[in-house]
């Protein structure tokens, strides 16, 4: 032990001598982190309330008084959310804080920061990098989320995990829990386009063509506005976001308030079929596509009224009605009942 001390204190006496003092010995992962601190850390209003960002060993955020702070993490993988020979590096930067910042937007929060865990291949950190970093930033702006620090490494795949901080009133929070019979079920948007567009991006549709469904997939919105407004209005009495599809998200918002669900198939709100997909494949895609991350959402029958058919420019459908036995039914279009079994996306499913 003391010849490992003595051989230690060598060495650092010989690297303060052999270096001069304004050259440091910093790892080659500081040259990344400086890059991405130069991109992407706020400027301006975005910065004004995130005193500490990267750089330090933690983020320091300035609360305020009567807000509830609200976290959530999201994983964005190579080869399980996105083909790094298909999807444009910008749109995995985009994508990637688009659908954490969705989670907010699901319980009517407002987006406050990030943090950033980017592991990747050093043959990455040039060309695909920026663009990455890219999409980030204009994500980052839009949303209003500034980036306050994180971590990074080395791997053989791109491997993405983003802590979103969020900000509500307090007890606006709304929850997926909270749901109760005879309330009404709505949902925003149009169900199954992000899917739709994933499989015209498999079949070669080039990244920059002008079509809806690609558009929904490469570069979603998550509905912040909607979020916020249904919670400033306290007309939601449950809501959650469709990452995995309604199918699934349904089941888990009706698991978590202990109720049950009839839905129409008639009022469920489809993609416009994509050649040469059929109609009844866009019901599919509605039913059990997912990466939408519209919001699905219940409002008691006294209040369903009041809810428009559109908030600000997003489209808002009514579908169904919660039912006290724990069953989620689908009414079919010639009337029959049958039930409505989860068959969206499961990162588990054999």
């Amino acid at each position: 032990m003391i010849v490992l001390q003595q051989s230690a204190t060598t060495l650092y006496r010989e690297s303060m001598i052999r270096k001069p003092a304004h050259q440091t010995n910093l790892p080659r992962e500081n040259a990344l982190l400086h890059r991405i601190r130069r991109v992407l850390s706020p400027r301006g209003v975005l910065g004004q309330r995130l005193r500490i960002g990267i750089g330090d060993d933690a983020a320091v955020w300035r609360s305020r008084r009567g807000v509830e702070t609200i976290a959530t993490c999201d994983w964005f993988l190579q080869g399980t959310h996105f083909l790094l020979e298909r999807h444009p590096p910008a749109s995995v930067g985009w994508k990637c804080l688009a659908r954490a910042v969705s989670d907010l937007a699901a319980m009517g929060a407002e987006p406050r920061c990030f943090l950033l865990s980017l592991a990747l291949p050093s043959s990455l950190t040039r060309t695909w990098l920026s663009g990455f970093l890219r999409g980030l930033r204009r994500a980052s702006l839009t949303f209003r989320c500034p980036v306050a620090g994180g971590d990074t490494t080395s791997h053989d795949r791109v491997l993405i995990s983003l802590t979103v901080i969020g900000e509500c009133e307090v007890g606006r929070a709304i929850l997926r829990s909270t749901a109760k019979p005879g309330d009404a079920i709505f949902v925003t948007g149009r169900l199954g386009e992000a899917e739709s567009g994933l499989r015209l991006l498999k079949k070669g549709a080039s990244v920059k063509s002008d079509n809806d469904a690609l558009r929904k997939h490469l570069y979603p919105e998550p509905r912040l506005a909607v979020g916020a407004w249904l919670a400033r209005e306290r007309l939601a009495t449950a809501m959650m976001d469709l990452s995995d599809g309604l199918s699934s998200d349904l089941a888990r918002l009706c698991d978590s308030s202990r109720v049950g669900a009839r839905i129409y198939q008639t009022e469920i709100p489809c993609a416009k079929p994509t050649a040469p997909s059929p109609k009844t494949d866009a019901l599919a895609l509605a039913l059990h596509g997912g990466d939408d991350y519209e919001l699905l959402f219940t409002v008691s029958q006294r209040k369903a009224g009041r809810v428009p058919d559109r908030i600000g420019l997003v489209p808002v459908a009514r579908i169904g009605e919660v039912t006290k036995n724990r069953v989620i039914q689908l009414v079919r279009r010639d009337g029959t009942t049958g039930l409505f079994i989860a068959g969206g996306w499961d990162p588990f499913r054999t």
